[in-house]
């Protein structure tokens, strides 16, 4: 059995992205507590103006994060975003795509469980976000909620954001994909967009630190739903998301 020696140089690189994770953490405290309070006073406002002002928080969240601890992202495939809004069916490995995909899909609500609006400040300015809260314990309830909503929204533009996985998964594992998103896709009328990265190379699932680097997120062409049975959209969507995600990076690269 091989053991891995322990150099200076792997202890102070560890350090240092400890330090570099650290000093991002507390600026993303002060940046969420700030976003939390605009949330509140804009909420008179329309529903636009306030996603415009809070969408910010993304934009200056993973600015932050490429300021502090060296992690950029690129994305590729945005020309198989279509100009009329559908359902973006997502990989979910870490928070951090909850805020690019932001940024990738402008006017979008996302399909999150109830419990994250509870938490203090960050599920303030949550809310001001508009997205779908479901208890996910709830099943057929759960479903109606997010149909009823999305119907309301997608006729307005926006997108919808579903993370078919439920939950979030490590780097190279499949979780098990909810029929949701194609049973959404179906009863609007609408295309489904895949969406895989590797972002949990970087920003580990449950992990205090975020490594240095560059996510790659590929934007998949559109599923279409005509005439396809739930289980079939899920399938192909689903391995798309999977065969692409196993040609992405899967290591972080040593210096």
């Amino acid at each position: 059995m091989q053991v891995r020696s322990i150099t200076p140089y792997k202890i102070m690189k560890v350090y240092s992205i400890f330090v570099s994770s650290t000093i991002y953490h507390a600026g993303v405290f002060l940046l969420t507590v700030f976003f939390s309070l605009v949330g509140i006073i804009i909420l008179p406002f329309a529903r636009k103006v306030r996603y415009r002002i809070i969408r910010n928080w993304a934009k200056f969240t993973l600015s932050w994060l490429n300021f502090t601890c060296k992690l950029s992202w690129e994305v590729d495939g945005v020309e198989n975003i279509p100009k009329n809004s559908g359902i973006v069916f997502a990989k979910h490995q870490s928070a951090w795509e909850t805020l690019a995909l932001q940024l990738v899909f402008p006017e979008q609500s996302q399909v999150i469980k109830r419990e994250l609006l509870l938490v203090p400040f960050f599920g303030w300015g949550l809310a001001s976000l508009n997205p779908i809260s479901i208890n996910r314990s709830d099943g057929i309830k759960a479903l109606k909620t997010v149909l009823q909503e999305s119907k309301v929204r997608i006729k307005r533009g926006w997108w919808i954001i579903i993370f078919p996985e439920g939950t979030r998964t490590n780097i190279g594992e499949k979780g098990n994909y909810s029929r949701t998103a194609a049973a959404v896709a179906k009863a609007n009328d609408c295309p489904i967009i895949p969406v895989a990265h590797n972002a949990g190379l970087f920003w580990p699932k449950a992990s205090y630190l975020r490594y240095p680097g560059k996510i790659v997120m590929k934007v998949g062409p559109e599923v279409i739903t005509k005439d396809k049975s739930n289980d079939e959209i899920t399938e192909e969507a689903s391995k798309w998301i999977e065969t692409t995600c196993m040609s992405l990076p899967s290591t972080r690269q040593s210096s």
